[in-house]
């Protein structure tokens, strides 16, 4: 199928993209193209323009400052695996990117536009969950107006190929927590065997002190509309030695932190991914305490 008629335009910078937003209704933002365009194709999406952002240098580079990793939206997966400062800063996020898809879509998916797209089964939205990201947003009037704003993953992924961001906004950067020496990352899934899509997946960041869990941060996706933190878990490992023991009891509870609305499909049913989640918790622990091994 072919995609309907839609006009075309390449904004040069940020402010100029916001602008045409307003000025052309219905308009999408086109930004590698891995998310938009198979829906275009699909007329899944119709819009009457498309405004090519991709050139815009703005939207570009990682930087690490004060604790903070900003990785510009436009930022491609592989340049984010390749990154030595996040390799350094938050290494989590370098494995998860290279998880994701082929060479050719890490070269050319950006963050940004797999964040926006909000696909369940996406690996950033699960991750950057975890590891409570935030996301820099600009609508109209630029930043000396006050136009920018900065949104938690928690309250970022609304459902299903649903955000925050409004019609007329631009996200320009996600803010990732550097790591502290104390504290643990990993991310495990159930991989589609073709796209490398997650059937589910797990993404936990643990704080430990004197071999004991002080903090968890766990959420589990690819089988709900967006990402859910597993509250139940985190509780479970608070104040708890890590060891295999522990670490699968905490993770039997996840199933009490599903909602009902667990999705099924052709790969795979809803109940059978209810059980996964609590593999996929597992298995993420366990590498981050190092008794297990991607």
């Amino acid at each position: 199928m072919y995609a309907a008629e839609f006009d075309y335009h390449k904004a040069s910078s940020v402010a100029e993209a916001i602008q045409m937003l307003g000025q052309y209704p219905d308009a999408k933002l086109l930004a590698g193209g891995h998310s938009l365009l198979p829906m275009l194709k699909m007329r899944l999406a119709n819009p009457t323009a498309l405004i090519d952002i991709g050139g815009i240098s703005e939207l570009k580079g990682i930087t690490v400052n004060d604790g903070t990793v900003t990785i510009g939206a436009l930022t491609t997966h592989q340049e984010i695996a390749a990154s030595q400062d996040i390799q350094n800063a938050c290494m989590v996020v370098a494995e998860a990117a290279e998880g994701i898809g082929d060479p050719q879509v890490r070269n050319r998916g950006t963050i940004g536009g797999n964040v926006v797209h909000s696909d369940p089964a996406s690996d950033w939205p699960t991750v950057l969950t975890a590891l409570n990201a935030r996301f820099v947003i600009q609508g109209p009037g630029g930043i000396t107006h006050r136009a920018t704003r900065t949104v938690n993953a928690s309250d970022f992924f609304k459902g299903l190929f649903e955000t925050d961001l409004k019609e007329n906004e631009v996200l320009t950067a996600i803010e990732v927590p550097r790591l502290n020496s104390n504290q643990l990352a990993e991310y495990a899934k159930m991989a589609h065997p073709a796209s490398f899509y997650a059937v589910v997946g797990a993404s936990v960041v643990i704080t430990v002190e004197n071999d004991r869990c002080t903090a968890a941060s766990i959420a589990v996706g690819g089988m709900v509309p967006n990402p859910i933190r597993a509250s139940s878990v985190e509780s479970a490992l608070v104040g708890q030695q890590l060891n295999a023991e522990s670490v699968r009891a905490a993770a039997d509870l996840v199933a009490n932190d599903l909602s009902g609305s667990l999705m099924g499909d052709f790969y795979a049913s809803a109940d059978y991914r209810k059980a996964m989640a609590a593999v996929e918790t597992r298995h993420a622990l366990m590498h981050a305490i190092g008794l297990a091994h991607h």
